[in-house]
């Protein structure tokens, strides 16, 4: 098992490598860090904003293989994903925005993953029944609608709940808010803010797992090894936890540990309705402001994204199918 998950680890290090260095060649020849700032301003000394940017490693006199390797050296030697052309440092903004990011998806991506498995799974051992088809009506309507749809609904329900109870029960813009000086207020200010934003990626979740999960444990539950363990003596309930929803989250481990992955830059129009600054904010605004540096730090952290979710999915097969275990 341990040589099975290094290989995957080496192969998914050289995949990151030419994926982050591609992405900094084709950013360097597209991105012009000069358009950063009004063209038209006759006051702006360019010899001197020319001077910042060569310091910057961003300057267009520079030979574009020149400055990947300037840029390599100073990733892999200081860890310095260098500055944007505004001056900021990536490194500093990369820090911030990853932990907004991981604070709005985690809570949402488990009770997603969970509830997904558990409608899924429950709703297939009632296949054709009432609860099962308002279940699957319900989770199409969820993911038919438009994510900003939905945010913006739950935000509307939240707001007239809020004017019925005459409180402020819900809070939606930003991470933060006014809070009073009792102790914990800052944490219950913080989880009144995620509570939304969690339930519209939640729903989302449930209603997109839960169809998958259905339709895998209807191919199991009518396996040969599940009638067999019947058969034996085994009661429906033990048959359907130890064989048929085991052997179904195979398949299911690997989408979830790519979809979490994706939903850290994913996230970007739950972001923009709720006022969060993550990762898919910082993706969509390095690209408009020119950002080479900015660009290629968030392309890096969707590929570590990614390939943690590839190799997170290979962890998990090897705990569900034990068939890998022994390869």
């Amino acid at each position: 098992m341990f040589y099975y998950l290094a290989r995957r680890l080496a192969n998914y290090a050289l995949l990151l490598f030419i994926a982050v260095s591609l992405a900094y060649l084709i950013a360097s020849y597209t991105l012009d860090p000069k358009a950063a700032y009004d063209l038209t301003d006759p006051t702006r000394d360019w010899d001197a904003l020319e001077r910042l940017f060569i310091s910057y490693n961003i300057s267009d006199t520079i030979p574009v293989w020149d400055r990947y390797k300037i840029w390599l050296g100073r990733v892999l030697t200081e860890w310095d994903w260098g500055m944007t052309p505004t001056g900021a440092e990536v490194n500093s903004i990369i820090a911030i925005r990853i932990w907004v990011s991981v604070r709005l998806i985690l809570i949402g991506s488990i009770i997603g993953m969970v509830g997904g498995v558990a409608v899924g799974a429950w709703t297939a051992t009632k296949q054709y029944s009432k609860t099962d088809r308002i279940i699957s009506i319900l989770a199409l309507i969820i993911i038919s609608t438009p994510v900003i749809v939905l945010a913006n609904l739950l935000q509307i329900g939240a707001t007239q709940f809020n004017i019925a109870t005459g409180t402020q029960f819900f809070e939606f813009t930003g991470e933060t808010g006014a809070h009073g000086n009792y102790f914990g207020a800052a944490f219950f200010d913080r989880m009144q803010h995620l509570l939304l934003p969690t339930l519209s990626m939640s729903l989302t979740g449930i209603a997109s797992y839960s169809r998958y999960q259905r339709n895998l444990m209807l191919d199991t539950l009518g396996a040969d090894y599940v009638r067999t363990a019947r058969a034996k003596g085994l009661v429906k309930s033990k048959a359907v936890t130890r064989h048929a929803l085991r052997t179904s989250l195979v398949p299911m481990a690997t989408f979830f540990a790519f979809a979490v992955a994706t939903l850290f830059l994913g996230a970007t129009v739950t972001e923009q309705v709720f006022g969060w600054h993550g990762m898919g904010i910082f993706g969509v605004t390095s690209i408009q402001g020119q950002d080479i540096n900015g660009t290629t730090a968030v392309v890096a952290f969707s590929g570590v994204s990614t390939l943690t979710g590839a190799l997170l999915s290979d962890l998990l097969i090897v705990v569900v199918d034990p068939r890998v275990r022994v390869s």
